[in-house]
């Protein structure tokens, strides 16, 4: 697969390096693999990084790949499909936001497997820290069980979580309402009601956020991570987004802290690419961290 010139392979292994114990993602030299679950079989995605170009395996405990579904997959799980140069022909010239853009030219934000990955871990880590976040999210896959062959564990997929009960999700330390929230998706993803994967295909962000709005336990915030990372829809706000915010504080040059409705004021101008703006002043406030926050 062919890479941008302006495609920053350090930004996608940073974001599969943030689980330390590599339960499910495994980051050596300038590569990755990841354990997931590919159409109910688990599955083990390997890509390798080299000037210009990437090359990109999937190993499947079940049939085939399609080769023209593997490569919109990997396309969209490297962040290609986000209109990076729009976004920064537009605003290049800001008197504030502009800088930032010349300093990480082509910053995209790496995609979860799945929109239910996203969705999921979006809940997971509401209200706590990443590395609490990180530690909840390594005992689920645990407490799912999934493995692939080659002996990567495998995220969850929606199937998998609804088959197990709320105490199971407590024992992996989700709070009794995330574990309530969890099992409530999980259960309408595998009935059928909640079409995740259908919807990232020709579904518009703004029925997307009303169906998951719609749902006890899902707010805003999570709604605007999941269209982010799950569907590559980065016209989410992230003003809830407390290192979105220390960014914009430090980017005006204010002492006092930047408040959530300020920062959606600030971040309204750059619609309809107001996720990648934010992503800008995120990666600016944690610079050796995947953007837009590893939770």
């Amino acid at each position: 697969m062919q890479l941008p010139l302006d495609f920053r392979p350090a930004d996608v292994l940073a974001f599969h390096a943030r689980d330390p114990q590599r339960r499910a993602e495994r980051v050596d030299g300038d590569g990755f693999a990841k354990g997931f679950m590919w159409h109910g079989h688990p599955a083990c995605l390997t890509v390798a990084f080299r000037p210009g170009e990437a090359e990109v395996t999937l190993a499947v405990d079940g049939p085939a790949a399609d080769p023209a579904e593997l490569d919109a997959f990997a396309r969209h799980l490297l962040g290609l499909t986000q209109p990076t140069a729009a976004f920064e022909t537009t605003h290049r010239a800001h008197p504030r936001l502009g800088p930032l853009l010349a300093q990480r030219p082509g910053l995209r934000v790496p995609q979860a497997a799945t929109p239910f990955e996203a969705l999921s871990w979006a809940i997971t880590g509401q209200q706590i820290s990443v590395a609490a976040a990180i530690s909840v999210r390594r005992r689920l896959i645990d407490t799912a069980g999934l493995r692939h062959s080659g002996g990567l564990a495998c995220y969850p997929d929606a199937a998998s979580l609804a088959r197990l009960d709320e105490a199971a999700l407590r024992g992996a330390g989700l709070s009794a309402a995330k574990a309530q929230t969890v099992l409530r998706i999980a259960r309408l993803v595998a009935d059928g009601l909640l079409p995740l994967d259908a919807w990232r295909r020709d579904t518009s962000a703004e029925l997307i956020r009303a169906r998951l709005l719609a749902i006890r336990g899902i707010g805003p915030w999570t709604v605007d991570y999941t269209l982010l990372r799950g569907f590559a829809l980065v016209d989410g706000s992230l003003h809830g987004d407390v290192a979105v915010r220390r960014g914009l504080q430090r980017l005006l040059e204010r002492e006092e802290k930047i408040g959530a409705d300020e920062a959606k004021h600030w971040l309204a101008d750059f619609a309809p690419w107001r996720a990648l703006a934010a992503a800008h002043l995120w990666a600016a406030e944690s610079p050796t961290a995947p953007p837009p926050g590893a939770a």
